[in-house]
C-alpha cells in the first residue's frame, strides 16, 4: 500500500537521476495525496524520456466514470497481467513516479493509543522511482484525463513490521527496461526493494492532514530504524541537497 509520499529533490537532480533532457518545472511537495496531479516519467513517442503530470488514481480507458480512480491508486504487482484494469497499461504504459520517501502508519499505545506516521525512504536520502502505470481516458465530450497508479508488492523484512505491502521501487539500472514500451512485461522487477538500502523514522502527526505540506513534515520525532547491512545496497546517482 502507498497512499501518501513526498518529493523534494532539486529539479536539476531529478533530470539527472531519470535521464531527462531538461530540468522539470517542479516545486517541493511534502504530502502528496491521491487524486492530485503528480509528476510522472515516461518514454514518449520519439523514444525520449519526459516528465509529465497526471492524476494519481488510474482510470481505465473503458471506465464510465473517472471517480473509479480513487480506488485505483495502487496496483498489485502479482496480478498486473491478469486484471482488466491494469493489463493493457502494464504491457504498454509503464512509468516511474519520482519520490524521496513515502509514509506509513503503525499502531502505538504510548502515551495513548494512536497511529504514528513514519517516513520511509532510502538510507542515503536519494531520489528514487516508484514503478507506475498510466492510462488515458476520454469522456463523451472528448476531454482527456491522464492518470496513473503505483505498483505494490509484498513488503521486505524492514517494512513487514509496519505493513504487509510496499510500493515497488525500481533500481536506476533498470529504469530503461521498465520504461521500454517494446517489452510487454518486466515481471522480475516487481520485487521488494532490499531492506539493507532502506530506513524509516517517526514524523509529526501533522502529516495526517493533507493541507499540511511543508518541510517540517520530514523532521524526525523519534529514532531512525534500519535493517543491518548484509549486502551492498544498489548504487544511485547522486542528488543535490534540497520532497514528496
Amino acid at each position: 500500500m502507498c497512499g501518501r509520499y513526498e518529493l523534494h529533490t532539486h529539479p536539476a537532480a531529478i533530470a539527472l537521476a531519470f535521464g531527462l533532457e531538461r530540468a522539470p518545472d517542479l516545486h517541493a511537495r511534502y504530502n502528496i495525496a491521491p487524486m492530485t496531479e503528480v509528476p510522472v516519467v515516461r518514454t514518449n513517442a520519439e523514444g525520449r524520456r519526459e516528465l509529465v503530470r497526471m492524476r494519481w488514481g488510474l482510470v481505465p480507458r473503458w471506465a464510465k466514470d473517472p471517480s473509479i480512480g480513487a480506488k485505483m491508486i495502487n496496483a498489485r504487482g502479482e496480478t498486473l497481467a491478469e486484471k482488466p484494469s491494469f493489463r493493457t497499461a502494464y504491457r504498454r504504459h509503464r512509468c516511474l513516479l519520482p519520490a524521496n520517501g513515502f509514509y506509513e502508519w503503525r499502531e502505538v499505545t504510548s502515551p495513548h493509543p494512536h497511529k504514528e506516521p513514519l517516513h520511509i525512504g532510502l538510507k542515503d536520502g536519494s531520489v528514487f522511482g516508484f514503478a507506475g502505470l498510466y492510462e488515458r481516458w476520454l469522456n463523451a465530450e472528448g476531454e482527456v484525463l491522464d492518470s496513473c497508479t503505483i505498483v505494490t508488492t509484498e513488503a521486505n523484512a524492514l517494512i513487514r513490521t509496519l505493513h504487509d505491502r510496499m510500493p515497488v521501487i525500481v533500481a536506476p539500472e533498470h529504469y530503461a527496461r521498465w520504461l521500454d514500451p517494446a517489452l510487454p512485461s518486466a515481471d522480475d522487477l516487481l520485487a521488494p526493494y532490499p531492506s539493507e538500502a532502506m530506513a524509516w523514522y517517526p514524523v509529526s502527526t501533522r502529516v495526517n492532514a493533507v493541507r499540511n505540506d511543508d518541510e517540517s513534515l520530514l523532521r524526525p520525532v523519534g529514532a531512525p530504524h534500519a535493517a543491518p547491512a548484509s549486502e551492498p545496497p544498489p548504487t544511485h546517482d547522486p542528488e543535490q541537497e534540497s520532497l514528496f
